[in-house]
């Protein structure tokens, strides 16, 4: 195998945070008022704060630094579970890359004013083609170029562009323009007695998701006894004052009556340059193009990741001997591929399908939002038998507060896991009333059928694989075979989080 370059700790965190952060989500956050800080902070502290901790000490376990989720689950429940939770992270982000694309489309559609590219479905999907493979087609470079692009994208479309929304936005306030949301005690203090707010609760619990999908990387970053635990926690400060801020500074400025989901930021923007002045409508695109980059980091970031912790998969015989294969820079390019294949028949599905404004879609966002919960819980079960049988096992970081503090601190995150699971079925707002019923029971058995699949395909796979693991053979990208995967061939075949569309 060839010697990579070891990731930064920059270029490690900047490839979680991308996971993570996005500009585009402010919006979401804004429909809750002045009550986004209080679900960010309690969603923060209360859920991503225990995945992240706990995610760090099991990655620094020694001998579990292969293959993330998959390798911690493996070691604690069984390869069975340990196989059933890399699938469904790794299920849930196939639908999640086209409404990721969807918000670049947009974007692209606004700067080159082209609406067609956001409304037509045809078009719409020919861009999501385009966008995606050659998105994918770019990582096959290996991690170094993924952390190359994650960390321009990161600062280009998340940091930037916040830096410049909190500057305006302070501006606009200190000089005492109204404040479109009301500031107080009881606007602060959402009331949980009414069901609609435990639904918006969980969208911020799930803003959240993918913290631990980089550390399938871990052997890859420098350091990671220290990088790792120290990367988590700075992203989790990051992550609550990025996000209470900017959904902060979005509610503030745009009325509720006027917010767009899909553009909200841009929304933002445009009314705060041109407030200070009018002659700057061309600075609006140039951000606009920004955070659209900033999203296809973020793509990036997803594209061989859970690709990586199902390579493992295949690596234990559990999956087919070809998807074993990795080209020079050490990419699963075969699972990355059918992958790429997945994801395109979803764009297909969900654009023709209505393009996100229709039951299918909104079924399809619930599924991957049900699916990857079940993935938590699996990795906190987990974690219970990692600090409760095996102690003793070495590691480089702890969960503070030994097994007690280890136990509250996990226990914390595993009970609202499952509170946002069964949450997570109610019928969003936007579901019409004669509807609820048919949503429910489609969520229902999509749920049994995806959660029983990867214990059906463990149960089918050839357990002499286990005897006859060869190491990963090295193959270039255009070697592998166009008969079964048409997108090696060069034809452009072609979301982090709009889960939160459920809400409205």
């Amino acid at each position: 195998m060839m010697n990579q370059k070891k990731i930064s700790l920059f270029g490690f965190f900047a490839l979680t945070a991308s996971m993570v952060l996005t500009v585009y989500e402010y919006p979401t956050f804004a429909t809750s008022k002045l009550h986004l800080v209080f679900f960010l902070l309690l969603g923060g502290l209360l859920w991503f704060l225990p995945v992240a901790l706990c995610a760090a000490e099991m990655a620094t376990v020694e001998g579990w630094k292969n293959g993330g989720i998959f390798s911690w689950v493996s070691q604690t429940l069984g390869e069975r579970f340990g196989f059933a939770a890399i699938f469904f992270q790794w299920f849930q982000i196939t639908v999640g890359f086209v409404t990721m694309i969807y918000f670049i489309l947009g974007a692209l559609s606004y700067v080159l004013n082209f609406q067609a590219l956001n409304t037509d479905p045809l078009i719409k999907f020919i861009g999501l083609l385009i966008i995606f493979w050659g998105l994918t087609f770019s990582q096959l470079g290996g991690t170094q170029r993924t952390a190359k692009l994650v960390k321009a994208g990161f600062v280009v479309g998340i940091v930037i562009p916040s830096i410049i929304l909190f500057g305006l936005a302070a501006a606009y306030f200190i000089g005492g323009n109204p404040i479109e949301i009301p500031i107080n005690k009881h606007a602060f203090v959402p009331d949980f007695s009414q069901v609609s707010t435990l639904v918006v609760f969980v969208s911020f619990i799930l803003a959240y998701m993918g913290v631990e999908a980089s550390a399938s990387h871990i052997n890859e970053l420098e350091n990671p006894k220290r990088n790792y635990p120290l990367a988590m926690i700075l992203l989790v400060i990051l992550a609550i004052s990025l996000d209470a801020i900017g959904g902060f500074s979005v509610a503030a400025v745009i009325p509720q009556k006027d917010l767009s989901l899909s553009a909200g930021v841009i929304q933002t923007f445009q009314t705060l340059i041109l407030h200070f002045n009018h002659h700057l409508g061309w600075l609006v695109k140039v951000i606009a193009l920004m955070i659209a980059f900033g999203v296809m980091g973020e793509v990036s970031s997803w594209v061989v990741g859970p690709s990586r912790g199902m390579f493992a998969a295949a690596q234990r015989g559990l999956l087919p001997k070809f998807l074993r294969k990795t080209n020079t820079h050490e990419v699963p390019v075969p699972l990355v591929m059918i992958q790429g294949i997945i994801v395109t028949l979803w764009g297909a599905v969900l654009t023709f399908g209505g393009g996100g404004n229709n039951l299918s879609f909104l079924v399809a966002i619930s599924l991957t939002v049900v699916i990857y919960l079940v993935g938590y819980l699996l990795f906190f079960i987990g974690y219970f038998v990692l600090i409760y049988k095996k102690q003793n096992l070495k590691r480089t970081y702890n969960v503070p507060g030994k097994r007690v503090g280890k136990t509250i601190i996990a226990g914390i995150g595993f009970l609202l896991s499952i509170f946002a699971l069964f949450i997570s079925f109610v019928p969003p707002a936007s579901i019409a009333k004669n509807e609820t019923h048919t949503y429910q029971m489609i969520l229902l058995i999509s749920f049994v059928v995806t959660a029983i699949l990867p214990f059906i395909v463990y149960e089918l796979h050839d357990k002499r694989g286990h005897d006859t693991i060869e190491e990963p053979r090295h193959f270039k990208a255009r070697d592998v075979n166009p008969a079964i995967y048409p997108a090696a061939r060069g034809e452009h075949h072609i979301i982090k989080k709009e889960e939160h569309i459920l809400k409205h």
